[in-house]
């Protein structure tokens, strides 16, 4: 099998059956699958599956307090902001263009590491990062660790289900798996400590980091707002971490075609731009399949792109040294053009 096939632990219902059609399981079976994946005391190499999730459950007693002892309009206003718009965009930055796609560099890492610790940690990098690398090559298709077309929940449990490493690679095999976290900061296993810990990254950092990332920004926002604050934005986390996962079905069309001519103008795969996602976090998905390491994404006029604003503000200050922007390249071939021109470009 080619390493791009082997590099994610297969689920116990597998990818694709004999006729090489996706395997598309029951409700039933991606809980069982969950559960079996956050499972420590089966297989402890299961931990940042396990860590993931948990991150969601320490961020509950925060919603209950919010909504439930401090709640107002006004907080719930901006926990929604924060939720939405400051911790997507954040995402598109750092797990999106940055540390999955290389699309820009910092000049220095203490500004990568402030980049990263933007807003409150949630999953960690290994998750998104090495899943991603997998999604774009293999879009749409079995193996697609969150393929729209498996259903609403293959994507939602897809961080645990799909996203994990395998447990077996080799030493050769685990070397290219961890050269696409390397430029990150995350600190990286060895092939031993992979073999006794199943993940790229050490759970001693991964934890550490979350811990004194939570304690920043709760200390921050207490001093700011007080605890109501605090418990609006920790609520508006939570908010995002589970919503993020509805992304990845809505923005392959639910798994059916729904491209729109003059938007969508990569027809590969069931991407589409967005204008809700587009506005808030600067992912404009179909723009993003044609151009994966573009550091900008909103191509067309009225694509506003926040993503892109801070990268190219962190250049203009010189903390960012280096970035990669398609945008002239995309109106030329695509835009530009006599539409039959551009429709045979887009299917090729």
């Amino acid at each position: 099998m080619a390493f791009i096939d082997n590099v994610l632990q297969e689920p116990s219902y597998g990818w694709s059956n004999e006729k090489g059609e996706l395997i598309i399981p029951t409700t039933g079976q991606l809980f069982k699958e969950a559960f079996s994946r956050i499972n420590i005391f089966a297989d402890k190499r299961n931990w940042i599956s396990a860590v993931s999730w948990m991150m969601a459950v320490c961020l509950v007693p925060f919603f209950i307090l919010a909504f439930f002892k401090y709640f107002t309009i006004p907080l719930f206003l901006v926990s929604f902001l924060y939720s939405i718009v400051i911790m997507s965009t954040h995402a598109t930055i750092w797990f999106h263009r940055y540390s999955t796609h290389k699309a820009f560099t910092f000049s220095h890492p203490i500004w990568r590491f402030i980049t990263q610790n933007l807003v409150l940690k949630t999953f960690p990098e290994e998750i998104y990062v090495v899943s991603h690398h997998v999604h774009h090559s293999k879009s749409d298709q079995p193996g697609d660790p969150y393929n729209a077309s498996g259903g609403l929940m293959y994507c939602m449990l897809s961080d645990v289900n799909h996203q994990s490493i395998a447990k077996n690679l080799t030493e050769e095999e685990y070397a290219k798996a961890a050269s696409f976290m390397k430029h990150t900061g995350v600190w990286i296993n060895s092939y031993k400590q992979y073999l006794t810990w199943g993940s790229i990254a050490s759970p001693y950092y991964t934890i550490g980091l979350w811990l004194l990332n939570w304690s920043f920004w709760f200390t921050m926002f207490y001093l700011i707002g007080g605890p109501a604050l605090a418990c609006g934005l920790f609520t508006g986390a939570l908010f995002w971490f589970v919503l993020v996962r509805l992304f990845n079905y809505t923005g392959h069309g639910k798994g059916e075609e729904k491209h729109v001519d003059g938007v969508d103008f990569d027809r590969r795969n069931l991407s589409i731009n967005q204008t809700r996602p587009g506005i808030f976090s600067g992912e404009w998905h179909n723009n993003h399949h044609l151009y994966p390491s573009s550091a900008r994404a909103g191509f067309l006029p009225m694509q506003l792109d926040f993503a892109w604003l801070y990268i190219l503000g962190l250049y203009k200050m010189g903390m960012v040294s280096s970035y990669r922007d398609n945008k002239k390249d995309f109106l030329k071939k695509y835009v530009n053009q006599p539409k039959e021109t551009a429709a045979e470009k887009v299917v090729s």
